[in-house]
């Protein structure tokens, strides 16, 4: 019995009052060590105390191995926002402080700072709520998830899908084979000349001079053979007419003199046997191979062909193009107004990729619409379906899950290349068309076209690989610590003996079209940048360079 003036106590009250006050100072220290880790940049667990739910913070992340080195290079950084296969949600994962609390499985760390919830008697959350992952932790998507291929594998993985089945075979007259591929190689059909002709206006003579020559318009081109000449005679004779037999030379006809009174010719200069006559098969002998298969017929292949008796020709079908433009903030004119843009990847690609040797139908717009995307996908019978915009995971981005849809198989997801990264490449079905998704922002999405559509395409038409060449940078280039840069560039010849070389243009945003407008390639900068003076690949543009005007400004 207790004294009556005291309060009445249960057996072991006073240890639970003690196990209590245990508890909130611990709590309280725990928020204290919280508290001092939020203030040097620390992370804190799912619903505690965290800078990320504050307006206009961002929450505290380690360092993405992706992400822009240069705070300068206006390139990088723009890289981080449209540009980002992460989406553009990425900083989403960092709950606001009053979200509840994560269960801790049996698997975790068992230092793991959120064992404390539990042992400190914190509520765990409701059944059905899930927490958000830590800031710093990749989610097991992400672990799942293989980095993106490099620059050099991602195009080689291109140039494979390409070439992956067999080539058909058409037959076009000339007049419509300019800029198709030779599917077989061109022989040619007879001697080139088949016969002797004249390679200039002047005579036909025989044996040593002075000639004897008859009055009269002489052999011209196009005639039937002539009667041989006899030793110690000319005649007169035009340019491409058949030589007689028995001809010794042909004397120009500013190297002859005519003695029209005694009606002989001398010879100005000496006199070469076979002078100024081209024989028969000097250019070819018939069979002999004039271009190899993968040759592109252009106007001086046409001419050949021609001469060489050819009236249409084998060649690979060029390969159908699709283009489908996504994005509801696209506007197809006038001026950009109220969050809305112009669109420029619709007029620029159709053109881009007829220049690499494409049939392209007209640029399609369909907003951000997943149905429309998966009909357009469908029912194309193109080659190469080429997209733009939607190839990251922000809310509106639907190329992958259409295509996981779809069943379709992705080759290339992502590629370890400034700008463009979010680029890649799939296949819809094994007969089916490929896809090749664009990355929205225009210099991203020409990146997107020279790393994975520009080999692929050559695959399927057939074309032979470029044979890469390397050319100084009178500058220094910037680079991503791991990723390759590709670069606008504009070639200037050498001075005072000096070897030509390429500068590099300062309009290289992913966003912006002023750098590439004014340049004729890209430099393929390694991860690091260069240094002035260091030789770096150079990825030819399909046209020469534009006018003077690309100097000053630009460079």
């Amino acid at each position: 019995m207790t004294g009556s003036d005291g309060p009445h106590r249960e057996p072991g009250s006073d240890v639970r009052a003690a196990g209590s006050a245990s508890e909130r100072a611990r709590e309280e220290e725990e928020r204290a060590v919280e508290q001092a880790l939020a203030l040097v940049g620390g992370s804190s667990g799912p619903g505690r105390s965290d800078r990320s739910g504050e307006p206009g913070e961002r929450p505290s992340r380690s360092r993405d191995p992706l992400a822009p080195w240069d705070s300068r290079d206006e390139d990088l950084n723009a890289d981080r926002s449209g540009d980002s296969h992460t989406g553009r949600s990425s900083d989403s994962h960092t709950g606001p402080s009053s979200a509840p609390h994560a269960h801790r499985s049996s698997g975790s760390d068992p230092c793991d700072g959120r064992d404390s919830d539990l042992r400190a008697g914190r509520t765990a959350p409701a059944p059905g709520r899930e927490q958000p992952p830590l800031p710093d932790r990749p989610s097991p998507g992400d672990l799942a998830k293989p980095p993106p291929p490099s620059w050099d594998r991602a195009r080689a993985v291109a140039a494979r899908a390409g070439r992956g089945g067999p080539s058909p075979t058409i037959r076009l007259p000339l007049d419509r084979s300019l800029g198709h591929v030779l599917a077989e190689a061109l022989g040619a059909l007879t001697d080139l000349p088949s016969f002797d002709t004249s390679a200039m206006d002047g005579w036909a003579v025989a044996g040593p001079g002075p000639w004897a020559f008859e009055a009269g318009a002489g052999l011209l081109a196009g005639r039937g053979p002539a009667a041989a000449l006899p030793d110690g005679t000319a005649v007169r004779i035009a340019t491409g007419a058949r030589v007689p037999p028995e001809t010794t030379a042909v004397i120009r006809s500013e190297h002859a003199h005519v003695d029209e009174a005694r009606g002989l010719l001398h010879a100005r200069r000496s006199v070469v046997t076979g002078q100024d006559i081209r024989p028969r098969g000097q250019e070819c002998r018939s069979g002999e191979q004039l271009v190899p298969a993968g040759t592109v017929v252009t106007p001086a292949v046409l001419g050949l062909a021609a001469a060489a008796g050819y009236d249409a020709l084998p060649v690979v079908p060029r390969p159908r193009v699709d283009i489908l433009v996504l994005g509801d903030e696209l506007l197809n004119a006038g001026l950009p107004h109220d969050g809305l843009i112009r669109d420029a990847l619709g007029p620029m690609l159709g053109p881009w990729l007829r220049a690499l040797g494409a049939e392209v139908s007209g640029a399609r717009r369909l907003g951000d619409d997943a149905g429309a995307l998966r009909d357009a996908l469908t029912s194309s019978d193109a080659d190469l379906i080429v997209t733009t915009g939607g190839t990251a995971a922000g809310p509106v981005d639907h190329v992958h899950p259409v295509l996981d849809a779809l069943g379709a198989e992705l080759l290339v997801d992502g590629v370890a290349v400034r700008p463009g990264h979010p680029m890649l490449l799939a296949r819809l079905s094994p007969d089916g068309p490929y896809l090749v998704g664009l990355p929205g922002n225009p210099l991203a999405a020409v990146s997107g076209l020279l790393t994975l559509a520009e080999p692929l395409l050559a695959g399927i038409a057939g074309r032979p690989a470029q044979d890469p060449y390397r050319a100084l940078v009178h500058a220094e280039v910037h680079g991503h610590p791991h990723d390759t840069r590709l670069v606008p560039v504009v070639h200037r010849p050498g001075r005072a003996g000096g070897r030509d070389h390429v500068a590099p243009l300062r309009y290289n945003g992913p966003a912006m079209l002023r750098g590439i407008a004014a340049a004729d390639g890209l430099a393929v900068v390694p991860p690091g940048g260069v240094r002035s003076g260091t030789e770096v690949e150079i990825l030819d543009l399909p046209w020469a360079p534009a006018t003077p005007w690309t100097e000053g400004c630009f460079t």
